[in-house]
């Protein structure tokens, strides 16, 4: 096997690990879609956990796979926004909701990531590292994605909202009309990812701002204009 045969638009070694999962009879690690104004910033494959701090950021992560035709699931979510839902993509004609889960969260969880592609959680308590590891075994067997918005002890990326700014109102009239935030994306102990994306009031679709930055290219730039 010779590099040769890889597809030079994605890792490496995402493609020899998918490879040697393969030949180990184990399950191959799918692309599962996301908005694209998030495609450069996180992606999302089949048997894997991610973090977010928002209900906004656990919408638009589920959101790319439910435009593509999947099922996506909530739990734990009792004020679960449909119309903020339906902005940003999700097909509510595809969308299983369970508002509350109590104690149960973790059968019901599991129960939704044996039948769905995507599972949005937000966990009641704080979770210990058995019961994450039970859901991340089922994900890896289900081909499955775990959303979870709040804490979780093993996480491939967390992605979180450092700033908002609202645009709209007019000296205090009109209507807000579209929310544009700072996002960073960490992977375990590299530096995080940083970009502006907009969020839509009256707009149709999540829409990115900015590039892309890395906190190291921060302090490069920094230095320079010093």
């Amino acid at each position: 096997m010779t590099t040769s045969t890889l597809d030079p638009a994605r890792s490496v070694l995402d493609q020899l690990r998918e490879r040697v999962s393969a030949m180990e009879g184990g399950p191959t690690r799918l692309p599962v879609p996301v908005l694209p104004a998030l495609s450069e910033l996180v992606s999302l494959r089949t048997g894997g956990s991610y973090g977010v701090d928002s209900a906004s950021l656990a919408l638009a992560l589920s959101a790319g796979a439910s435009q593509a035709g999947e099922w996506v699931g909530y739990v734990g979510w009792p004020d679960f926004g449909a119309e903020a839902a339906a902005g940003l993509g999700v097909d509510l004609a595809r969308t299983v909701v369970v508002p509350e889960a109590g104690e149960h969260w973790l059968e019901v969880t599991a129960a939704l990531v044996d039948v769905l592609k995507v599972v949005v959680l937000r966990p009641p308590a704080r979770v210990d590292a058995r019961s994450a590891g039970v859901l991340d075994a089922r994900l890896r067997k289900r081909s499955a994605v775990l959303v979870v918005w709040g804490d979780w002890p093993r996480c491939e990326a967390r992605v979180s909202l450092e700033d908002a700014r609202w645009s709209g109102p007019d000296h205090g009239q009109g209507r807000l009309r579209s929310r544009r935030v700072r996002l960073a994306v960490r992977r375990g102990t590299a530096p995080p990812v940083r970009a502006e994306v907009e969020f839509p009031g009256e707009r149709l679709e999540v829409r990115l701002v900015s590039e892309q930055v890395s906190h190291r290219d921060e302090t490069v730039s920094r230095r320079r204009s010093g």
